[in-house]
C-alpha cells in the first residue's frame, strides 16, 4: 500500500487532490504536511472523512529534522511536493521566501527520500531503490518563460523562467532531475497551465475577480488585460497526476494543460456578465514587471502516451466555479482580512 507524503496539502491544488485522492483511492495513506502560510487553509479540508488514513502535520518542507522523522515514522513510499511559493506578484516584492522554499525546501525533501529509500544509503555508487518508491515534483509552465502569439509549449521547449517565482520552480525543476541522473531518483515533473477551481486563494484572477465583483469593488487588471493563459480545471490536473503517478516512465517530465486558451480580460468580462454586473467596475492598472504575454501547453506526451485527457470544458469548469464561490462567501470572508487585505491594497492600488 502506498503511503503518499503530501507537502502543500492545505493550499489550492494540494487540498483538491486530497479530496481526489481521498475518493479514488481510499486505501492509500495520506501525510499532509503543510506550513499554514497566507494560502494555506485547514478549513479547505473541513469535509475530508474522518479516517485512520489520513494525516495532517504542521511544519516547514526545509526543517530537515521534521521531515527526516516523517519518513520514519510513516514509511514514506511517494512525495508529491506541491509546496510552493506560488504567486508572481509576492516573488517581485519578496524573492529570497521563494527561492529558501522553492528550492532549499525541495532539497530537504529529495534528501529525506534518497535516504530513506535508497537500499544501500551509504553507497555513493548504489541506485538501487526500495519497489515502488517515487519523488513528484509538481511543477508549472512558467518555467518556459513567455510564447509568442502562436506557438506551444512541449516537454523540449528550453527552459526560460522570467520571474523570480519561475526561476525558483526551475531550478527546484533542475534539482529533482540532477537528483535522478546522479543518485538514480526515481521521478516525475509535472508542468500544468492555469488552474481553476474550488478553493484558490483570492490573490489569483478568477477567485480575485469573483470575490470583488460580488461586492461591487473595482476589478484591478493589469496592462491590456490581453494576456492569454491555457486554462486547466483543478480536479483534471489531480486526475493527471493520479495518472502519471502511477503511469509515467520514470524521469520523465510531463506537460498538462487544459486546451483552453483565454485573455485575462474576457475572463474578468465572463464573471461580470454571469453575475450581471457592470463592465464599469473594470479598472486598469499598470502592468507587473516582467509580465508574460502567453503561455499554451502542448499536451501530447500525457494524452498518447498515458492515455490521459481532460474532462472539463472551460464552459463547464468556469460555471461550476462561480457557483462554488457564490455558494462558500463564508470560506472567502474568513480569508479576505488581516495580511491578506493589506497585500491586496500595496499590489493594488498602484496604478
Amino acid at each position: 500500500m502506498k503511503t503518499i507524503l503530501i507537502t502543500g496539502g492545505a493550499g489550492f491544488i494540494g487540498s483538491n487532490f486530497i479530496y481526489y485522492m481521498v475518493e479514488q483511492h481510499p486505501d492509500y495513506k495520506l501525510i499532509n504536511l503543510d506550513a499554514l502560510t497566507y494560502a494555506g487553509n485547514l478549513e479547505n479540508l473541513k469535509d475530508v472523512p474522518d479516517s485512520a488514513n489520513y494525516t495532517f502535520i504542521k511544519g516547514d518542507i526545509r526543517d530537515r529534522e521534521l521531515v527526516d522523522r516523517i519518513f520514519n515514522e510513516y514509511d514514506i513510499t511517494n512525495v508529491i511536493n506541491f509546496a510552493a511559493e506560488s504567486h508572481v506578484d509576492r516573488s517581485i516584492e519578496e524573492p529570497e521566501i521563494f527561492l529558501t522554499t522553492n528550492i532549499i525546501g525541495t532539497q530537504v525533501l529529495l534528501d529525506a527520500a534518497k535516504k530513506h529509500w535508497k537500499v544501500k544509503p551509504d553507497d555513493k555508487y548504489d541506485r538501487e531503490y526500495k519497489n515502488d518508491v517515487k519523488f513528484f515534483q509538481v511543477s508549472t509552465d512558467e518555467v518556459y518563460g513567455d510564447l509568442g502569439p502562436t506557438g506551444l509549449f512541449t516537454e523540449e521547449t528550453n527552459l526560460a523562467p522570467n520571474s523570480p517565482y519561475s526561476a525558483s520552480k526551475t531550478s527546484a525543476d533542475l534539482l529533482v532531475r540532477a537528483y535522478h541522473v546522479t543518485y538514480g531518483m526515481p521521478m516525475n515533473i509535472t508542468r500544468c497551465s492555469n488552474n481553476y477551481g474550488s478553493y484558490q486563494f483570492p490573490e489569483k484572477l478568477i477567485p480575485l475577480m469573483l470575490n470583488n465583483c460580488i461586492n461591487e469593488k473595482p476589478l484591478p487588471v493589469y496592462g491590456d488585460g490581453m494576456q492569454i493563459r491555457d486554462w486547466l480545471h483543478v480536479y483534471d490536473h489531480c486526475s493527471a497526476i493520479d495518472t502519471v503517478l502511477h503511469e509515467g516512465r520514470d524521469g520523465e517530465v510531463y506537460n498538462i494543460g487544459g486546451n483552453n486558451e483565454i485573455a485575462n480580460i474576457e475572463i474578468v468580462k465572463l464573471i461580470i456578465n454571469a453575475l450581471g454586473k457592470s463592465e464599469d467596475l473594470i479598472t486598469y492598472v499598470k502592468d507587473r514587471p516582467g509580465h508574460d504575454r502567453r503561455y499554451a501547453i502542448d499536451n501530447t506526451k500525457i494524452t498518447t502516451e498515458l492515455g490521459w485527457k481532460p474532462s472539463y470544458t472551460f464552459e463547464e469548469g468556469i460555471r461550476e466555479t462561480i457557483n462554488w464561490y457564490l455558494e462558500n462567501q463564508t470560506w472567502m470572508q474568513n480569508i479576505v482580512s488581516g495580511d491578506y487585505m493589506k497585500y491586496y491594497t500595496d499590489m493594488y492600488s498602484k496604478t
